[in-house]
């Protein structure tokens, strides 16, 4: 459905509304079929995933079946295997003040969602969160961004191809049309994206109370202590940076490392480099390139604000940016100032943990921490004392990969968590039920409250 036009939204979203109405997505069963049927045709459609993922960001195979493909249909496994337990009634005690009663929380389903994708991971970050919102028996509309042509044209026919229209659909489009989307009726809004379209999407959201859930990104730290191995280190650091080209939202934005093994850092990460890349990373089967011009530019004027040490070659035709390592001392420069989303590592020295936290403050509630130490002491102090999403220690991205974590950020980074059950939670609303008897009915508790005044007071204020 490209090109969408209002009346044509109108008369789809009319369609959706009517669907979730007759009660069919409250079917556990009808949920389970939908799940399979997602998680088929993404096998089926294997090939033609990988190709357009070569097309928009010459992703290499492995980072296509580990974070795009294969990362969905974990997720679907999961929903699979948990989801009549997730949806069952959950009971929760009573309290003395109730008694005799029952207590139930229900999940219930919002009922439309919409689903606004970005470019970086389309497939996962389109389709993870649809998975949540079938298993949460939500009827869906998703948008796949426009930025990258090819997979949001396959993430709609995949979508369109596979479902009724008036259960789940994708449409596509730019920011007419996501503008279109924003200024309808949903009941739940997923957004992944930058912190500043972010906004808009909350204050289009607020126009109708929508739920929101926002997955934004922001200037991950990583952290490295003089305790570490820096071997070890480095080769996790530089996979979890150069993963997807750098543009990635938990990515490690710039490296903190403390001046006693700065040197020893550096050296291992050259050395880390060449061992992934070879000595032209250009072509290499296992690096990709930036998504368009636009990027590429914005990308390209950072290499100004630091010294390189590695890397900082790049082929405008190809879009290609080496990964490259930049030594920065200036932390008012451009680079230190925004969320750099590309192969660019900053390296900047630390003396004390005083210093750490100030520079991270200047760029508050990061969606990813990572720590690499040794320090028990130092590890309880960070995790505790900084505010960010989520994060690792002694590694980089992988925790995102555990679905049994949550994951999202807080304040500038985002609000709302998901993935396995936190998926299925996120699209739900928890709905809390009493059930009384008629019996033991004190006659106290009912007007005139005098008689009750004392053991009141007593009770409330043991």
């Amino acid at each position: 459905m490209p090109g969408q036009k209002l009346h044509d939204l109108d008369h789809l979203l009319s369609g959706q509304r009517k669907f979730f109405n007759s009660g069919v997505t409250l079917d556990i069963n009808f949920r389970l079929d939908a799940l399979k049927k997602l998680k088929r045709v993404l096998q089926e459609q294997t090939d033609e995933i990988a190709d357009a993922l070569a097309v928009d960001l010459k992703k290499p195979l492995f980072e296509t079946y580990a974070s795009e493909t294969g990362f969905v249909i974990k997720e679907i496994n999961f929903a699979l295997k948990n989801l009549p337990k997730w949806a069952k009634r959950k009971r929760v005690p009573n309290i003395l003040p109730t008694f005799p009663s029952r207590n139930h929380v229900i999940n219930e389903p919002y009922g439309l969602a919409l689903i606004m994708g970005p470019w970086n991971y389309p497939f996962q970050l389109s389709l993870a969160p649809l998975v949540g919102a079938v298993a949460a028996g939500n009827c869906c509309l998703v948008k796949p961004s426009e930025i990258a042509e090819k997979s949001s044209a396959l993430i709609a026919k995949i979508i369109n191809d596979t479902f009724d229209h008036n259960y789940i659909a994708a449409v596509e489009g730019g920011v007419e049309v996501a503008g279109e989307l924003l200024e309808s009726r949903f009941d739940k809004i997923f957004f992944t994206g930058s912190p500043a379209v972010g906004k808009i999407v909350m204050e289009k959201a607020a126009q109708n109370l929508a739920d929101v859930t926002l997955e934004l990104g922001g200037k991950s730290p990583c952290i490295v202590e003089s305790s570490v191995d820096t071997s070890k280190a480095a080769k996790r650091i530089l996979f979890g940076k150069f993963f997807n080209a750098g543009q990635t939202c938990i990515t490690p934005d710039y490296v903190l490392v403390h001046r006693e093994v700065k040197e020893k850092l550096v050296q291992a990460m050259l050395s880390w480099l060449d061992h992934f890349y070879g000595a032209d990373p250009k072509t290499s089967p296992d690096y990709g390139r930036i998504i368009n011009q636009k990027h590429f530019n914005r990308l390209k004027n950072y290499l100004a604000d630091g010294t390189v040490i590695a890397g900082g070659e790049y082929d405008e035709t190809d879009l290609y940016l080496a990964p490259t390592i930049l030594e920065v001392d200036d932390l008012d420069k451009p680079i230190m100032q925004e969320e750099i989303f590309g192969p660019i590592l900053p390296v900047i020295e630390f003396s004390d943990l005083e210093q750490v936290e100030e520079i991270i403050g200047r760029n508050p509630n990061p969606l990813a921490l990572y720590i690499f130490s040794s320090d028990r002491a130092s590890i309880e102090r960070l995790t505790t004392r900084i505010p960010f999403g989520g994060g690792c220690i002694n590694d980089t991205v992988i925790y995102t990969y555990n679905h049994h974590l949550p994951f999202g950020g807080r304040g500038s980074s985002g609000m709302g968590k998901y993935h396995g059950k936190y998926s299925f939670e996120v699209f739900s609303h928890q709905k809390a039920i009493m059930s009384r008897r008629f019996y033991l009915d004190p006659a106290m508790i009912y007007p005139p409250y005098k008689s009750i005044h004392p053991l009141l007071k007593k009770f409330l204020f043991r």
